[in-house]
């Protein structure tokens, strides 16, 4: 473990199943019976108000997020009238602000904002499908089963098999320039995530086709919309070229801000074994690696450096998430549950670490 990390208790790559199962947790209120594990840490999550909403908190931070974009895009139109390539510099502003409306939506997907789910929906929807081109129900979907089951092949879709790979089993299942890609995953990672932000757009796209015809043409609409709009803003504001340049840039930059928010929080840590039946505590716990906070690490990776805690109560406020890590903390040590920080240098390598052990075997 790098110097910059701390573990109450040192993590091994797998945790063997525990005796006696618990109760399972849902994806967003994971109440568990009187004398599970979960439970006690629950009442004092509840005890302390950190459940409440924060709807004050998330109206001032949207309504600063949608006022600095429609500067960033007046900045678009003026400097991009100039006929100067350095309008080019304003996709970075876009896409860190493109990250925090993703992040908004993350939140109401999980019902933390509004009280009631047709808001948080519509929120959701304002800030995934419209703004960003990326599918509300095509994310909330899959990110529902990670959260129910986190780096459990077979039931996490985060850690099946695409463009990367989480296990040296399907490592060597890998042909051809799959093959390649998983010798180097490591290496190759962070330039895989440039393309990040337009798989999403295209994954959401393909997801339509599951859904009931009326959320259909609501999900669609909107991201039809979205496309419509943001080539009409680029085109109207630049040349051709330019504005192929800057949607190339602004989504690659939104790709890697999105993938570094993501990565350091559970590759590199346990995965289950099949049959393992681990209750709700330590499968969110034992899976999840948190990011030492500050301003600027909280700001950069949306909350969701407080890993953990995200994982044990995903309807808790973003802003709360900090507040409920030391009652997490303290009921791990107590129970003798590895809880997992480190900084966030340390969590990159820990997953590029992971990625590179996984590959070993093609090399």
């Amino acid at each position: 473990m790098p110097p910059e990390s701390r573990t109450l208790t040192a993590a091994p790559p797998v945790v063997p199943a525990v005796p006696r199962p618990e109760p399972q947790g849902g994806p967003t209120a994971p109440e568990q019976a009187a004398g599970s594990e979960f439970a006690p840490l629950l009442r004092q999550i509840k005890d302390a108000g950190l459940l409440r909403r924060r709807r004050g908190h998330y109206a001032v931070s949207m309504t600063v997020n949608l006022l600095l974009f429609a500067a960033v895009w007046a900045a678009v139109f003026l400097v991009g009238g100039t006929g100067s390539w350095r309008v080019l510099a304003l996709a970075l502003p876009a896409a860190v602000l493109s990250a925090r409306s993703g992040f908004v939506g993350h939140d109401a997907g999980h019902q933390q904002i509004a009280a009631g789910r047709r808001a948080n929906r519509a929120i959701a929807l304002l800030h995934g499908n419209l703004l960003l081109g990326m599918g509300a129900a095509w994310w909330s979907d899959k990110h529902n089963k990670h959260h129910a089951n986190p780096n459990h092949v077979g039931k996490d879709p985060d850690v099946e098999v695409g463009a990367l790979v989480w296990t040296r089993a399907q490592a060597v299942e890998r042909r051809g320039f799959a093959r390649f890609l998983t010798k180097y995953q490591a290496w190759l990672f962070f330039p895989m995530l440039l393309l990040e932000g337009l798989a999403l757009k295209v994954a959401s796209f393909q997801d339509l086709r599951r859904l009931p015809r009326r959320e259909r043409l609501v999900e669609g609409g909107l991201l039809v919309a979205h496309t419509a709009g943001y080539a009409a803003l680029l085109l109207t504001a630049l040349s051709p070229a330019q504005a192929v340049a800057f949607a190339a840039l602004h989504h690659a930059l939104f790709g890697v801000h999105l993938g570094c928010a993501f990565a350091p929080n559970h590759k590199g840590m346990a995965m289950p074994e099949e049959g393992s039946r681990w209750g709700h505590l330590r499968r969110q716990v034992l899976t999840s690696r948190n990011v030492r906070g500050n301003p600027v690490v909280d700001f950069l990776l949306g909350g969701l450096n407080y890993q953990v805690e995200h994982h044990l109560v995903p309807s808790m406020p973003r802003p709360h998430l900090r507040l409920a890590q030391p009652l997490v903390r303290a009921h791990c040590a107590r129970l003798g549950i590895p809880y997992t920080e480190t900084g966030l240098v340390a969590s990159y390598r820990q997953a590029l670490g992971h990625m590179h052990a996984v590959g070993e075997p093609l090399r």
